[in-house]
């Protein structure tokens, strides 16, 4: 199943934030996932607003895809390149913000309710745990 970019994508201002932001929400209503997985793009100086999930519990997951991010969570600030990511767990409070004056920022954004699945029998996962110095057994 193929989505176009920006064939469903629309603008819309979250949280407070100020500029404009847009957002293409993948395959919406047709997953099956128990996440969001979004491209958001911000324009020079727009952001998200300082906001958290508490009620429902959500967890965000950004990968920069182009641009320079800024994200403000509990009072630190994070610069972040393309390729980084960044969690934002439950109740963490915190904002995106794209610091150009002169180039957009495009982020994929994944949230959901955190939750727990096993992933141990799964080589990519057991590989990623060996980087992080864990050992996992299928």
């Amino acid at each position: 199943m193929l989505e176009k970019k920006n064939e469903h994508a629309f603008d819309l201002s979250l949280h407070g934030g100020l500029g404009r932001m847009t957002i293409d929400h993948h395959f919406a209503g047709i997953t099956r996932l128990p996440v969001a997985v979004q491209t958001w793009v911000l324009e020079p100086g727009a952001t998200e607003g300082m906001h958290t999930h508490d009620e429902p519990e959500l967890e965000e997951l950004y990968i920069v895809v182009s641009g320079t991010a800024e994200i403000n969570q509990e009072g630190e600030k994070y610069q972040l390149q393309k390729g980084d990511s960044f969690l934002s767990p439950v109740g963490a409070e915190h904002d995106l913000v794209n610091p150009s004056s002169e180039e957009p920022l495009v982020v994929v954004i994944v949230w959901g309710p955190p939750g727990e699945f096993d992933f141990t029998r799964f080589e990519s996962y057991q590989k990623a745990m060996a980087t992080r110095g864990e050992t996992v057994s299928s």
